[in-house]
């Protein structure tokens, strides 16, 4: 469990509640979602992260996981619908070890996390030093046959 420090107070506890803190302190209050309703989305995914993308260890976990968000992302850009959240950023960094792996075929298999993978890695500031997952643009198979 990740422990923040600071300066003044006790230590902050946990990766939502410091993150949390962290987004208040650089003034980016928008991540973490302007409505009620994209508020407790934000919370909904943040919470997501931590037990099932976190505590998830098996494929069979991690293949749930890619389903239950490639349908989620089906319709929205972000995680919160058509803004970009925190939970778009710790979804991110929570997946991009998982992404890494999947071959080819499996990225196609769950084209709508792929797509918005690709997105949240380019966008300004977000990847730091995680390698880039590539993606190839355009489709190698079919369902034709």
């Amino acid at each position: 469990i990740p422990v923040l420090q600071t300066n003044n107070g006790p230590g902050l506890t946990g990766l939502m509640t410091i993150a949390a803190h962290l987004v208040k302190q650089a003034k980016k209050d928008q991540l973490l979602g302007s409505t009620a309703e994209e508020k407790a989305v934000v919370q909904q995914w943040l919470e997501y992260r931590v037990t099932r993308v976190d505590g998830g260890s098996s494929k069979e976990d991690t293949r749930i996981i890619l389903k239950d968000l490639n349908i989620h992302l089906e319709d929205k850009v972000y995680l919160a619908g058509n803004i970009f959240t925190l939970a778009d950023i710790l979804m991110y960094y929570g997946l991009h070890h998982v992404m890494v792996d999947l071959t080819v075929q499996e990225k196609e298999k769950y084209l709508n996390v792929s797509r918005w993978f690709n997105h949240i890695q380019h966008y300004p500031g977000v990847r730091q030093h995680l390698s880039n997952v590539i993606f190839i643009k355009n489709r190698l198979y079919t369902n034709a046959h």
